[in-house]
């Protein structure tokens, strides 16, 4: 194992050098957790609160939240990707073009001024946590979306047109089929956003639960262990999500430029 390799920039490592850089980050982590938990100052709560934490949660029935967060973000997903689909296929029909760019930039609405007009039109709060995600999710989504389309080489587009495809045609074909592994790509960041947003719109309606609702009994008693043990699920969850969709990805466009 040649350690000089390590260091250097662009390296290409081995599948077995890279899995002992993961096993050596993931034992500094470790030790530097336990480091900070063992003075009378603790910064974080020690594994044993942590576990401790994991089990509390468990009786009171946190796989059952964790299905409520996911049940949400996945109503608010599947309407986000259809609302942003169509506007951002919109894009290159000039009539529709400034709903995309008006869309795109909405994105800098501050979540308070969108709430507080979703609570005149919508009385549901189940409702309101969906439409919620949905307008924060589809704005970025837009964004990432009309970035895709303007980054497509105009070689394309020509190459279509020399195959006798008209207008709706290259549509369809370069920009809605040929990009769709992007899409997906896309999906996956913009989810993590949403997810990372769960916590703030689960508190809309407690009697609901979610994740969201247990961090915030938590922090209401200051049990920090409940809290650190909350944000590992969250974390882990998160990143079973975005895994899924990058290995279905994948199975789906094996020559996508992302493998």
């Amino acid at each position: 194992m040649n350690f000089k390799l390590w260091v250097k920039p662009f390296e290409n490592l081995a599948k077995k050098d890279r899995f002992t850089i993961s096993i050596l980050w993931v034992a500094m982590v470790l030790a530097y957790w336990l480091i900070t938990t063992a003075g009378e100052k603790k910064f974080f709560p020690t594994p044993l609160q942590v576990w401790q934490g994991f089990a509390a949660l468990y009786s009171e029935g946190l796989v059952v939240h964790i299905g409520s967060s996911l049940w949400l973000c996945l109503q608010a997903t599947v309407i986000s990707i259809v609302v942003s689909l169509v506007i951002a296929y919109s894009y290159p029909i000039p009539l529709l073009r400034p709903l995309s760019r008006a869309m795109s930039q909405l994105r800098y609405l501050p979540l308070t001024g969108i709430t507080f007009y979703l609570t005149i039109l919508v009385t549901n709060a189940r409702t309101m946590q969906v439409w919620v995600l949905v307008i924060f999710m589809s704005l970025y989504f837009i964004t990432s979306l009309l970035a895709v389309i303007k980054d497509i080489p105009q070689e394309e587009i020509d190459h279509a047109r020399s195959l006798k495809c008209n207008r709706w045609e290259i549509l369809w074909e370069v920009i809605v089929k040929g990009r769709f592994d992007y899409v997906i790509d896309v999906l996956r960041q913009n989810l993590a956003i949403t997810w990372m947003m769960l916590v703030t719109v689960e508190s809309i309606l407690v009697a609901a639960g979610g994740l969201g609702v247990l961090i915030k009994n938590s922090d209401k008693f200051m049990n920090h262990g409940r809290i650190f043990a909350l944000q590992i699920v969250i974390l882990l969850v998160g990143l079973s999500i975005d895994y899924t969709l990058n290995t279905t990805r994948k199975s789906l466009f094996r020559y996508s430029k992302f493998n």
